[in-house]
């Protein structure tokens, strides 16, 4: 699954995404860049304290951005990227995902772009016009026209890219975390996955390159509450999964805090079988959550020139 692109001011030549990634989370974060030479990734972790940043749409994320800014700044110095531009990863939860059909879309993206912002103005509790927005056809014909679309409070969007500016670096390209880790399928079959971080559950389903299904619950604090509503978002995955390809769903491909196993048991009523969405190599950075896997900053490097 080719994941939505959102480029920032910085325009980033034909080739691909830049060759290093930066993925920030509650937790700390985390960073990768990719070694001339075809080498595999290095990867860093600079832990954030409890509250520095709080993920969402409604009102500031950054309660501390020096301290975003540094632990930014820690992890890439750890990686050594060839060049200042990134891919920032974002948390889910500051990111509105939709599949959009109109009967046509505009070639020119200026033009689309207006399109979908006046679409979104209903869709959105926030201000579309000043918001950042990208989207991807997924599919097109004479009659019909799929795109998937990605929106984000333009003053939220604007703390984060500061962050990396404050640490050094340039936002190359800007991505949510799950759909950065769908980044690491390689299949043509459908594929249902979640996608779990410490106040949010992502669910999809993909096909190839198409997204059937993206939908992200904001979490409780409370422990049973969340379990049951993770629970239910799981449930209600799979049954659109049996609803839309007629088959039911006997694999949950999981990525996020913890691994299969320790999600499986959030989920063993489902009779799913979890596996994890990207390999576990053994480097993953350890939080008070739990290890953070590497799926979504490895997507993200997917393309990566």
């Amino acid at each position: 699954m080719r994941s939505i692109l959102s480029k920032s001011k910085l325009v980033i030549p034909a080739g691909g995404r830049p060759p290093a990634a930066v993925e920030v989370t509650p937790e700390g974060v985390l960073a990768a860049a990719l070694p001339t030479g075809g080498q595999a990734p290095d990867f860093a972790f600079a832990p954030l304290p409890t509250g520095a940043l709080v993920p969402g749409i409604a009102e500031a994320n950054l309660h501390a951005p020096e301290a975003v800014a540094a632990a930014i700044r820690t992890a890439l110095g750890q990686v050594s990227p060839r060049t200042r531009a990134v891919t920032l990863v974002l948390p889910d939860t500051t990111v509105r995902v939709f599949v959009l059909d109109f009967d046509s879309l505009p070639g020119k993206a200026a033009e689309a772009i207006s399109v979908l912002r006046f679409r979104l103005r209903k869709m959105v509790p926030f201000d579309v016009e000043h918001a950042g927005v990208s989207y991807q056809v997924l599919s097109q014909t004479k009659d019909e026209c799929r795109v998937l679309t990605a929106v984000t409070p333009g003053p939220v969007l604007a703390e984060y890219e500061a962050a990396v500016r404050a640490a050094g670096y340039e936002p190359g390209a800007v991505l949510p975390s799950s759909m950065a880790a769908l980044e690491t399928i390689d299949a043509t079959e459908a594929v249902l996955t979640a996608h779990l971080s410490t106040n949010a559950l992502s669910t999809t389903i993909t096909a190839g390159e198409d997204l059937l299904l993206y939908r992200t619950l904001d979490l409780p604090a409370d422990e049973q509450t969340r379990l049951a509503d993770v629970q239910r978002g799981i449930a209600v995955a799979a049954a659109y999964y049996e609803d839309k390809l007629h088959a039911p769903a006997l694999r949950l491909h999981y990525a996020g805090i913890g691994d299969a196993a320790w999600f499986a048991r959030w989920t063993e009523e489902t009779g799913l079988a979890v596996v994890d969405l990207m390999a576990l190599t053994g480097s993953e950075p350890a939080t008070p959550q739990g290890y953070m896997n590497l799926a979504a900053i490895s997507g993200a490097l997917a393309g990566a020139r």
